[in-house]
């Protein structure tokens, strides 16, 4: 019986109208081709363009193609090959005729016979071909793999092969890797990157998406194009672009009805099942997907997930641990959700089972919550409390304790002093007091229905309240109460609790430091560092360094805290496997040191570093520090803009800890403000904080009233009548005073340095002089330099003046100064610099920065970590320059700087 041939499924797809170019895959294809591979195979799930960028690779390869599209009935081997005999007749007219009279004989001859015969007559081809095999998945046939297997091995040199399939077929493909014949695109290939992203979203699908949006939807579909698709069709119309993002998931209505169409509906029965049922889990191993489904095979069919190209992401090397695709997985549970409703609290309750009897307490934790089963989740929070308040995961447990009903841990007091204390860790100080005064309760009347799971901390339990007043105490500024309670913890603490004493000593430094005695804080923690070292707590010890540092670095012994840096790293370090959680601090100390002595390339590297390194950090105080000395380094590079914007984003994520605020952001900010002329602006800082400069100065003030002198300065070289430069000259004093008694050293060089330019400013050369040379001569054994260039061209006039002097023991000191002072004023390269005829407002160094990194194909996240700054903070810039440019999206706004010149 004759095969009757069907022409559509011979048709080469056209290249389709508005289609992303995807020049970097086309690479692939053509570098294959001209190493003289046999087999192209373009393997992925459904979605991932495969047909589409075949098609466009075709039109521009200059090679014959011949394409066949298969469906369910060519898993007959005779039928395929009839097939494959007319594709073939596509670009050769007349080929295999009596090849085709054969197979419609009665008695055709064996398929290997038929195949010899069709690959001689494949080598009467002259010319160079593509064959194209599309939709092999289809394709469930032994006989036809065999059929394939043979063709390949024999192929004749003018040949190539492509398959395009969702699942790898049968083939020897490890056979053809290893000999270098084989050119493979898989899911991870084709996905769209976030450049191709953006030009599908915005430019072929005409949304005027912003890059933030973009950044969000690429990561939520993972760059499966027919997700970025779907979504891009349900956000026409629509006004809360945004909105919609935040909430696209597998469940909406497109991707639902796509993946269950293309995808589901397709799988046996088994698998399906499989699937729903470990659907619930976040990640999956053979043992656990056992336990859920109640089977035996999850290996096997783990391995029949990955080869089929079913939305499976391994996790390891070793092919152990998997995921779903998360639009997918989205999509399974929601048909489990509606298949099987009453089945999935108790899916989850084997999962928490599992975890727990494997050790993985978070994630027996986080099925438990989901199951509802809030008395088996309130256990085990409880136990995990102690290792991860060592570890800085408070906030993650918080989470988890403000998941349990009230009830439950009323009666629970280790874990009602365990919520306290993630409470103070997040800042929410008044929120915790009433947890310790719950447990105080349950301490002092225990009850029948008192529940204890964790022995070992309810010993220490008194210990642990009074630690944490102490800490509480310090954070609200009260340093006498949290002393009374620092101590009253050492008291009570168990001998054997090291991790107790830990605390309480650690807070009775912390108390020395706030109230202004630091070479008592310095000595108290000195001495706690040595111990920590000495009782290996390594991770304990890492994490104070920056404390111990900062109080040697404000004592002006830059050396000793340098030291201290470099001894913690080493530590860090040479611990092999992750680094402790504290390292970050360390890099961003050495950042600090190396500003100070104004080598800015190793500063932005130590930034860097800690930044990178605080992506595995939770410590809620940390982002904080990092946007502070961020800032600081942009300034010193003379972008204040920038260092403004980090000081508000550091401001935004200040939370209140026992650590004294003796450098405020708003202080900060005012600095910056002066360095931009904004004197307005820092009087009203002034009068807000009604700041006088005969009030009686603390420590932890000291730094708002030193800059309340800067301000004095400025307003008095605007007015030289108006007294404010003998009101700084006083108010120095006494702050000098105060410096030198508490031997603050740096403080007392800055106060100098200002009191010389006071003078310098009151025409008082010989007095400014006197002071200045004062402040060289501390400053110079522990290499100060940026203390001086951060006071302008004023300091750098004064210090030429000074450098006359050629014979004085300091002047090589001086000229290595003069040297730091890259141009006069060291003021920023100002924006109007920027200024074009058709903008009505400039852009900024740091805005042009990031406008030059929107033109390449990085990612949001990718612009933010090189320019070493959060992503809200580049959200920010970018805001800024869509509007100065009048623009919305970020294509627009490189077309718009193009046409204005601004690269």
């Amino acid at each position: 019986m004759s095969t009757p041939i069907l022409a559509t499924k011979l048709y080469i797809p056209p290249p389709r109208p508005g289609v992303v170019p995807r020049p970097r895959l086309i690479n692939r294809l053509n570098a294959g081709l001209a190493m003289g591979g046999k087999l192209t195979l373009i393997s992925a799930s459904a979605g991932f363009g495969k047909t589409t960028l075949v098609g466009e690779w075709l039109a521009h390869c200059g090679r014959l193609v011949a394409w066949l599209s298969l469906d369910e009935g060519d898993r007959d081997p005779i039928r395929s090959i009839a097939y494959l005999i007319a594709a073939l007749q596509t670009i050769q007219a007349g080929f295999g005729e009596g090849l085709l009279a054969v197979l419609q004989s009665p008695q055709p001859p064996q398929a290997e016979a038929i195949l010899t015969a069709l690959l001689n007559e494949i080598a009467t081809i002259s010319d160079n071909f593509i064959l194209v095999l599309d939709d092999y998945h289809v394709i469930d046939s032994q006989p036809v793999d065999q059929l394939l297997t043979f063709l390949i091995e024999h192929q004749p040199p003018q040949m190539h092969l492509v398959i395009a399939t969702r699942e790898d077929p049968s083939l020897p493909l490890s056979r053809l890797r290893a000999r270098g014949q084989l050119t493979e695109l898989r899911a991870a290939d084709l996905r769209f990157t976030p450049a191709e992203a953006a030009e599908f979203l915005n430019l072929m699908m005409g949304l005027n998406l912003s890059v933030e949006d973009i950044a969000a939807l690429e990561t939520r579909t993972e760059g499966w194009i027919a997700g970025l698709q779907l979504a891009a069709l349900s956000m026409q119309g629509r006004e809360d672009v945004a909105g919609f993002i935040q909430a696209f998931t597998g469940s909406h209505r497109f991707v639902l009805d796509y993946l269950v169409e293309e995808v589901l509906q397709h799988q046996p029965e088994p698998i399906r099942s499989f699937l729903l049922q470990t659907a619930i889990l976040d990640r999956f191993c053979a043992s656990l997907c056992n336990v859920v489904t109640e089977r035996e095979d999850g290996k096997e069919i783990l391995a029949i997930l990955e080869r089929s190209n079913l939305f499976l992401i391994p996790l390891d090397d070793r092919r152990q641990w998997y995921r779903y695709h998360h639009l997918f997985a989205d999509v399974l549970r929601a048909h489990l959700m509606e298949a099987q409703p009453d089945r999935v609290a108790t899916l989850h309750q084997w999962a928490s089972a599992w975890y727990e009897q494997n050790g993985f307490p978070p994630d027996a934790i986080r099925h438990a919550l989901v199951a509802g089963d809030f008395e088996h989740a309130a256990g085990l929070i409880e136990l995990a409390w102690s290792a991860m308040d060592l570890s800085y995961q408070s906030s993650t447990w918080l989470g988890w304790v403000k998941a349990l009903p009230d009830v439950l841990i009323h009666v629970r007091p280790v874990l009602g002093v365990g919520y306290a204390w993630a409470l103070l860790d997040g800042g929410e100080l008044e929120a915790s007091e009433s947890r310790l005064q719950d447990a105080e309760r349950l301490l002092d009347t225990p009850t029948d229905t008192m529940v204890i799971v964790d022995k070992a901390q309810f010993r220490s339990l008194p210990a642990s309240i009074a630690t944490a007043r102490a800490y509480r105490s310090l954070a609200l500024g009260n340093v006498a109460d949290a002393v009374k309670y620092a101590q009253q913890a050492l008291e009570l603490t168990p001998g054997d609790d090291q991790a107790r004493y830990i605390q309480a000593t650690s807070l009775l430094g912390i108390a020395q430091y706030s109230s202004g005695d630091l070479e008592a804080a310095e000595h108290s923690l000195t001495d706690f560092h040595t111990h920590l070292r000495q009782t290996g707590e390594t991770a304990t010890l890492i994490s104070i360094t920056f404390l111990l540092a900062d109080i040697r670095a404000a004592l002006g012994r830059l050396h000793e805290a340098e030291s201290i840096y470099q001894q913690s790293l080493l530590l860090a370090t040479g611990q092999g496997g992750l680094v402790p959680l504290g390292t970050a601090d360390l890099y961003r100390g050495l950042a600090e040191l190396s500003l100070e002595r104004s080598d800015l390339k190793a500063a932005a590297q130590h930034l860097l570093t800690s930044q990178k390194l605080s992506e595995q950090t939770t410590m809620t105080d940390w982002p904080h520090r990092l946007c502070v000395s961020q800032a600081r380094l942009k300034e010193a590079q003379g972008d204040l803009d920038g260092a403004l914007a980090l000081l508000d984003e550091a401001e935004r994520v200040t939370i209140r800890t026992p650590l004294p605020d003796v450098r405020p952001i708003a202080a900060l900010k005012v600095r910056v403000w002066l360095k931009q002329g904004r004197l307005a602006e820092a009087l009203g800082w002034a009068r807000e904080q009604e700041l006088s400069v005969d009030d009686i100065i603390g420590y932890t003030r000291e730094f708002e009233y030193i800059t309340l002198a800067r301000i004095r300065i400025a307003a008095g070289k605007s007015d030289r009548e108006a007294g404010s430069l003998d009101e700084a000259i006083r108010l120095l004093g006494r702050l000098l005073q105060a410096a030198e008694t508490g031997g603050r050293l740096g403080s007392v060089i800055q106060i100098l340095l200002l009191q010389a330019l006071t003078f310098q400013a009151q025409d008082n050369l010989p007095h400014a002089l006197a002071a200045l040379e004062r402040a060289l001569a501390l400053a110079e054994p522990e290499g100060y330099v940026r203390i001086f260039v951060d006071e302008g061209e004023a300091m750098r006039l004064l210090l030429e003046k000074q450098s006359r002097h050629r014979d004085h023991p300091l002047s090589g000191y001086v000229d290595k100064l003069l040297a730091a002072f890259t141009q006069p004023a060291a003021a920023p390269t100002s924006a109007s610099s920027q200024q074009k005829p058709d903008m009505m407002e400039p852009l900024s160094e740091r805005e042009l920065e990031v406008l030059k990194l929107l033109r390449s194909d990085l990612s949001g996240p990718e612009i933010a970590q090189q320019l070493i700054v959060s992503l809200n903070t580049l959200r920010t810039h970018t805001k800024n320059i869509f509007n100065k440019l009048g623009v919305n999206n970020r294509r627009t706004a490189v077309r718009r700087a193009e046409e204005l010149d601004l690269f």
